[in-house]
């Protein structure tokens, strides 16, 4: 079997995290903050142990983290997966895998936010494996870790306005890639979701030719040990999952 010809079920992507260990400067082993402007996102927790931070309209969340936990967050959730010891996760994306491949904006400072230039240098990692790109990807967390303290106390306080403007700028620095992300969207989700109602329609009329074509598909990870917005990622090269972006 070979995952050649068929996309994931409901156009999903997924990849598997060890999270970092890496320790920031509140004392907290973990992964960069960010949100997602469009995509849903769920963690499927398969070892280990820890805990997902989480600044939203509802404040500042800890959610523990255990083998058979699963947790999601809807666009806007600002997330922090913790390492507690050896935790490892499974991520489902919407929408054929966006959030690895472009919909991600990371909580830097307010400055680096403004100016789309600074916001790109921060964000994006050098190519290829090794020390630089381990200290690239320590520092871009660190970055985002300075910001996210920021909006994560004002919340606590009762304070929204440093998150919402969080919000407004995170959805400024995506809105060139609308256009895009729309075709991922009508070529991955919205088609799954056509075929079958064009497969419903058939069945009601007693049609069951597209049964007649079924098979089976399998396939490993295409790049493993790769330096992801949460932790060390292995990755699929799946059809209709899109490809990881620079900043990954």
């Amino acid at each position: 079997m070979s995952g050649d010809g068929a996309p994931l079920p409901g156009a999903v992507g997924l990849s598997h995290l060890s999270a970092y260990e890496w320790e920031a400067v509140d004392g907290v082993c973990g992964g960069s903050p960010h949100l997602h402007t469009v995509c849903t996102e769920a963690y499927v927790v398969t070892g280990g142990r820890g805990a997902v931070q989480t600044l939203s309209s509802d404040g500042y969340r800890d959610v523990p983290l255990r083998p058979g936990t699963v947790a999601w967050f809807t666009p806007g959730t600002v997330h922090r997966m913790v390492q507690g010891g050896d935790l490892r996760v499974t991520v489902l994306m919407q929408n054929s895998g966006l959030p690895e491949a472009g919909d991600a904006v990371f909580t830097f400072p307010a400055e680096v936010l403004a100016d789309p230039g600074r916001y790109a240098d921060a964000a994006t990692l050098p190519a290829g494996t090794g020390t630089r790109v381990e200290a690239a990807a320590r520092r871009r967390r660190d970055l985002a870790v300075e910001g996210y303290l920021v909006l994560r106390e004002a919340l606590s306080a009762g304070d929204d306005g440093p998150y919402r403007e969080f919000l407004r700028a995170a959805a400024r620095l995506v809105r060139e890639r609308v256009p895009v992300w729309r075709e991922l969207w009508r070529a991955g989700a919205l088609a799954a979701a056509e075929r079958t109602g064009a497969q419903l329609d058939a069945l009601a009329d007693g049609d069951f030719a597209h049964l007649t074509g079924a098979t089976a598909y399998g396939a490993e990870p295409s790049r493993r040990g790769g330096y992801g917005m949460c932790g060390r990622r292995d990755e699929y090269a799946l059809p209709g999952v899109t490809v990881p972006y620079g900043g990954e």
